[in-house]
Order: C-alpha cells, then sequence, then structure tokens
C-alpha cells in the first residue's frame, strides 16, 4: 500500500498531511481510525487529513488553527511525496 503525505514546520508548527478518500472524512470512528493510522508515520504531530473532490478542491480535517491555515494556502505548494505503508 501507498499514500501520500506530507511533513511541514510552518510558523514554528510541525504537522502532516495525509491524502485520504473523501469518504474518510466524513465518518467520525474511521477517520479517528485512519488519523491513528499514520502515527506511526509522523509521530509526535498532528495529523491533518485531506480529502480532494472530483475538481481538485481539498477539504481538510484535524487541529482548527492549522485547517485554517491550510484553507488560505494554494494546495500545490505542499510538498506531497509518496510513502510505503507496510
Amino acid at each position: 500500500m501507498h499514500f501520500d503525505g506530507a511533513l511541514i514546520k510552518e510558523q514554528g508548527v510541525s504537522f502532516a498531511i495525509v491524502v485520504v478518500k473523501p469518504s474518510t472524512l466524513y465518518n467520525s470512528t474511521v477517520r479517528e481510525e485512519a488519523r491513528e493510522g499514520f502515527t506511526s508515520y509522523f509521530p509526535g504531530v498532528p495529523i491533518i487529513l485531506m480529502a480532494q473532490n472530483s475538481r481538485g478542491i481539498p477539504t481538510y480535517h484535524g487541529r482548527n488553527d492549522i485547517v485554517k491555515f491550510l484553507a488560505n494556502i494554494n494546495p500545490r505548494r505542499i510538498p506531497f511525496k509518496r510513502y510505503s505503508a507496510n
């Protein structure tokens, strides 16, 4: 399995963004299980889940201050890379 994610440090705050399917964001149990599963790849930092609609518009879920920050930047600025999951 592979996933796309980014580890970011911005304005003194470190956090991770992980791309998930839109359906993940709509179910609180699935959302929290996903976030918990990614903690082994990004230990000790808040994990923001990101899903994109069919037009590529992102929706973020996670810590409010980080989500507000991300809502105001162009998603192309996010340095995503592909991770291999075991």
